[in-house]
């Protein structure tokens, strides 16, 4: 452009151009405007998207480091809480084998004291109380099932079956130590449901019994006694909830 001013300057200083030069001059030098004018406009417009585009990059970032902050807080939160529920569920079982084990201690104390009142001809110490009761050794037992310790609540049960032996909770007794070997010894699970649904026929664990040994046998695709074991639900108790959901089970396996 600054050449195109130059030459025009030239020409009409040399009295030489005619109009025509001229304007053809002035259209060059127009054509270079619009040219650096473009120019300089993509060079704005560029600059203004690389603009754009940082301040997106810095609003995202300050986004994600909002939201790790967030994050880091909910997670702390959520360790914190957890540690909490351990503490606390640590806190439970060591209450509930403290007092599983003062129970066993007091019954053999109490055998022991049965034992030398006989041997000394004492009937009347004999025929004494002989600890906690069977109710007692339930609740417990059955509370550390929940808590998730399995071999301890077991035990509890079995000392209930030893000490109680004609004890109502003798089916209960019975039915949760299979429960406690479901997930572990399926063998040992049906042995102990099997021993409610033929020596306790009578009790509501009966049915319960009954329908867990059509799952266990229908997990080991043995479908045939599956079906089995949910018609007897079915027809020996007709009206229990097991016997609706053994209806679903014998709808699913196509009876």
């Amino acid at each position: 452009m600054r050449r195109a001013a130059t030459a025009l300057a030239l020409i009409v200083l040399g009295a030489c151009a005619t109009t025509g030069d001229i304007r053809r001059l002035e259209n060059e030098i127009a054509q270079v405007r619009d040219i650096q004018t473009r120019r300089d406009a993509e060079r704005a417009r560029q600059v203004a998207e690389v603009m754009r585009i940082q301040q997106q990059m810095l609003d995202s970032l300050g986004a994600t480091r909002q939201a790790m902050r967030t994050l880091r807080g909910d997670v702390q939160n959520d360790l914190y809480g957890v540690q909490q529920q351990l503490v606390q569920l640590g806190e439970l079982t060591g209450q509930s084998q403290r007092r599983l084990s003062e129970l066993r201690a007091q019954l053999e104390r109490r055998g022991e004291e049965i034992a030398q009142a006989q041997a000394a001809g004492d009937t009347t110490a004999a025929a004494a109380p002989a600890g906690p009761s069977a109710e007692q050794i339930y609740e417990t037992s059955l509370g550390q099932l929940r808590l998730g310790s399995a071999g301890t609540a077991r035990s509890g049960f079995a000392e209930l079956l030893r000490a109680h032996p004609t004890s109502e909770r003798v089916p209960d007794a019975l039915y949760y130590i299979g429960q406690s070997f479901e997930t572990e010894n399926a063998d040992s699970a049906l042995a102990y449901y099997d021993q409610v649904v033929r020596n306790h026929p009578e009790s509501p664990r009966s049915a319960s019994a009954l329908y867990h040994i059509g799952l266990i046998r229908e997990r080991a695709n043995r479908n045939a006694e599956a079906r089995q074991a949910y018609q007897r639900v079915v027809d020996s108790y007709p009206n229990s909830d097991e016997a609706a959901l053994a209806r679903d089970r014998l709808r699913a396996l196509g009876r």
